[in-house]
């Protein structure tokens, strides 16, 4: 009766730590590979060009809509005390310090993570990551 119960309350913390060194294992491993030669700027330069120039016109776009939407609400807001002249400092220094730092973090981790996390899909279920581990070669290493 009470292994059944025990059995129930284990296995949830079981799971969370085999996977939680599991992630470790891969953190440790990663730090492992990226600090032994040789190193492989080209690819370094490349996968920096995708992720940060290549995201600069989603980042653009969603920065532009959302200066509008907040010109047009800061507008009705400074309308009541007609202070209208003011609405494109406010929204200039509310957009560079506060809300496009986080946007363009939000996009370009969004857009980025997405990708790379399609790649990685598709060469599991294409079982060419599988095929690194039989000719002896690191995943970590590798990809």
């Amino acid at each position: 009766m009470f292994s059944g119960v025990i059995k129930g309350l284990f296995r949830p913390v079981a799971h969370f730590t085999s996977e939680f060194g599991r992630i470790w294992y891969l953190l440790m491993d990663t730090a492992y590979w990226t600090f032994r030669p040789p190193f492989k700027f080209n690819y370094l330069f490349k996968q920096m060009e995708f992720i940060g120039v290549k995201s600069l016109g989603i980042v653009i776009i969603a920065g532009s809509f959302t200066g509008m939407v907040l010109a047009l609400q800061t507008y009705y807001g400074f309308r009541r005390f007609s202070s209208e002249g003011l609405v494109g400092a406010t929204v200039a220094l509310s957009m560079t310090r506060e809300l496009g730092p986080v946007l363009t973090a939000l996009m370009v981790t969004g857009r980025a993570g997405s990708a790379v996390a399609a790649e990685l899909g598709s060469m599991r279920v294409t079982e060419q990551i599988d095929a690194l581990t039989v000719m002896a070669l690191s995943p970590v290493k590798y990809l």
